[in-house]
């Protein structure tokens, strides 16, 4: 360790309580990378702050010295966002883990940023209210981390990302002072929304310390229903017809015929015919009108040709037919070794042509292209399944991933809907956002971080 890092550790000790450090080499290497499994260099030492007060003395003492910080949650991301780099403070904010308040009468909570996803949402619904967000990852995602990342989920198409969900934020800035971004009433239009702009700034701008988040009246008890088409295209169709009804589903979403058929492999419990070539899910959570948006969805199913129909009337039912969506990322993994997990998304009108192109994709490289995920608000998550250890597949999996990025931009989409930018997508910015938006965004993060100490060289 260098005088300086040396330097550096000694103040962070003097800053924070004891066992609040890491620098262990071992447990470091452990804690380096989220999902992804990506990292940009060797972090210097991890710390667990319990308060804004001593998040604010980490940042300042990063400040001093120009060292970089890595904000991190559970390290769920898909992205690289809350990966290492070189030299880097991993400020790892499980310490920081209370729902501070529950307030039904402005419908909000107010958490810190260690608390999961699914705590809040326990502590809500026992409060009779809702909150909406929803990742794959509830259990273990972290309110911090999903607002770093504006994470999505299943409920998108009806409840929006997390955004939607933020009222205000606590935030420590890169000189280490603390600020709220704007007041915690439901609509505020004073001066410019910082808040929106932290969320999903993957850490570049502001370390969150507290979150006010709006809750929603408690829904229905969700009911679903699914079926089986004879092509993908009958059941983008359907998809599109549930999408643009009256009341929109909860859920809407789909899985293709390379997923069927890995997921008939993986578990033979789950009944899918070798006759049918996709597969969408319906879900309601209406207080009232539940029996007719089943209807609905049944009638669209029938309309564009499903093969067959089931419905799910109770939670077990409904457990039932998500338990075929929960498996798809573990056995398509499971079919070659390993997988790429997109995240893009394209208007509804494009639907067909990502899929379209995703099938040649398969076709011309040889290898498994398959399209499924939120169907109902447009953002799949293509996955290209490969054998890791043959260097030619491997090449090819990725070439594939890089044209169908490529295209869902030529079609007026984007290469993230969810997961971020973080390492893995940095390439791909300069295809989708002008040089003036770069330099724009750039310049924003100038005015928050002039040393740019903070989560450098991701997201921008």
């Amino acid at each position: 360790m260098t005088s300086t890092a040396s330097r550096i550790v000694d103040a962070l000790r003097e800053a924070l309580p004891a066992g609040s450090i890491v620098v262990d080499e071992t447990e470091l290497r452990s804690l380096e990378r989220d999902r992804s499994g990506t990292a940009r260099g060797w972090a210097l030492v991890l710390v667990r702050p319990g308060s804004t007060t001593e998040v604010q003395a980490v940042v300042r003492i990063a400040d001093a010295h120009g060292t970089p910080l890595v904000a991190q949650g559970a390290r769920t991301g898909l992205a690289g966002a809350g990966s290492a780099v070189d030299g880097a403070i991993l400020v790892d904010f499980s310490r920081m883990n209370r729902i501070l308040r529950i307030d039904p009468l402005e419908r909000l909570a107010v958490v810190q940023p260690g608390v999961t996803v699914q705590e809040l949402a326990e502590a809500a619904t026992e409060a009779g209210l809702f909150y909406a967000p929803d990742p794959v990852s509830a259990e273990w995602a972290t309110i911090g981390g999903t607002i770093a990342t504006n994470a999505g989920g299943m409920r998108c198409i009806k409840y929006g990302v997390t955004r939607e969900s933020v009222r205000s934020l606590e935030v420590v800035l890169a000189d280490g002072s603390a600020v709220r971004t704007r007041s915690d009433t439901i609509k505020s239009v004073a001066g410019l929304d910082l808040t929106s702009l932290v969320v999903g700034s993957e850490g570049t701008l502001a370390l969150v310390t507290e979150a006010t988040v709006g809750l929603r009246s408690a829904p229905g008890p969700a009911r679903g229903a699914s079926a089986l088409f004879p092509s993908i295209d009958a059941a983008l169709a359907a998809a599109n017809e549930i999408a643009t009804a009256a009341s929109p589903p909860a859920v809407l979403e789909l899985l293709d015929s390379f997923a069927l058929a890995a997921i008939r492999d993986y578990d033979s419990t789950l009944e899918m015919p070798g006759d049918a070539r996709a597969w969408l899910l319906a879900v309601t959570d209406a207080r009232a009108g539940a029996d007719e948006e089943l209807a609905g969805f049944e009638r669209a199913f029938a309309a564009h040709g499903a093969l067959s129909s089931a419905r799910a009337e109770t939670s077990e039912e409904l457990d039932g037919l998500f338990a075929v969506r929960r498996v798809l990322q573990p056995a398509l993994d499971g079919y070659f070794g390993t997988a790429i997990h997109g995240d893009l998304a394209v208007p509804r009108a494009a639907l067909g042509e990502i899929v379209a192109h995703a099938a040649e994709l398969s076709e011309r490289l040889g290898v498994i292209v398959s399209i499924n995920g939120h169907v109902g608000d447009g953002n799949f998550h293509p996955i290209i399944a490969f054998d890791p250890d043959d260097a030619d597949q491997t090449r090819r999996a990725h070439e594939a991933h890089r044209e169908l990025l490529a295209r869902a931009h030529r079609l007026g989409g984007t290469v993230t809907g969810e997961h971020g930018i973080g390492t893995e997508k940095l390439e791909a910015l300069d295809e989708e956002l002008s040089p003036r938006v770069r330099e724009l965004q750039r310049a924003i993060k100038a005015a928050f971080d002039p040393k740019g100490i903070l989560n450098p060289g991701k997201k921008l």
